[in-house]
């Protein structure tokens, strides 16, 4: 099995694309997107209709939630939620809710956004200390849940990485197709960078114990994303797409 792994897309629709004319010359039998995926000040409408041209198997991330579970006092406070449901309408939130927020695909594959649990926690990161350290392995078996697939694909953290543990299982994050860097002060204040503005998703290819895998950075015309969210005041958006640094 040949699968292409994407994720956190955060509506932007110009990496998108970038990625999924790669993948067309791949050959996957299966892409997956692995939630957080219209989150953003880019171009969240048309990254739906994009999506919604592809047969892609997905699950939902924690921002995707965040949409459509939006209250009146979040929508205020937060412009670029406003633009958001602005610009998605209806068809969008409902596609949102009816995905899972985890699939076990096969015998030997299971898809996550963060832990099988916890579309909030980093499955390989702990981000504790302001920058994200791998885990040693006994916390992500810990946070695997008892789960036994061989292969395990996760999100949430943006970061591009493949760790086998001593349960002689392999998780892959392809790391972010259109977000490759950002801040966030919950739980703790960390910032996690990609260093680099190019697009991520990974190739995952095997069956059973024996998988392989090739992260792939897509490069594409970036300054339209910076364009679109400059124009919604993001300028630390901005920042995040041209560098793919969090901290100045």
């Amino acid at each position: 099995m040949r699968l292409a792994l994407i994720s956190d897309i955060h509506s932007n629709v110009f990496a998108l694309e970038a990625v999924l004319s790669d993948i067309r010359r791949e050959n996957v039998d299966v892409i997956v997107n692995l939630g957080d995926i219209l989150y953003g000040p880019i171009a969240p409408r048309d990254t739906f209709n994009l999506l919604m041209q592809h047969e892609i198997v997905t699950i939902r991330g924690n921002q995707d939630r965040q949409i459509y579970e939006a209250q009146e006092a979040e929508i205020a406070s937060n412009p670029t939620m406003q633009f958001i449901l602005d610009d998605l309408g209806a068809a969008p939130l409902d596609w949102m809710k009816s995905l899972p927020p985890t699939m076990q695909f096969n015998e030997d594959v299971f898809f996550c956004h963060g832990t099988p649990d916890n579309d909030l926690v980093y499955l390989l990161e702990d981000a504790s200390s302001g920058s994200p350290v791998l885990r040693d392995n006994d916390d992500i078996v810990a946070l695997l849940a008892g789960n036994p697939s061989h292969l395990i694909c996760c999100g949430h953290t943006h970061l591009a990485r493949s760790v086998s543990t001593r349960s002689n299982q392999l998780i892959v994050n392809p790391g972010s197709v259109g977000l490759p860097a950002y801040k966030d002060d919950e739980p703790w204040v960390h910032a996690m960078e990609s260093f680099s503005h190019h697009a991520s998703y990974a190739i995952v290819e095997g069956e059973g114990k024996s998988w392989s895998v090739n992260h792939k950075r897509i490069d594409y015309d970036v300054r339209k994303a910076v364009e679109a969210a400059k124009s919604r005041n993001r300028d630390d958006w901005v920042s995040f797409l041209s560098t793919g640094r969090a901290v100045n």
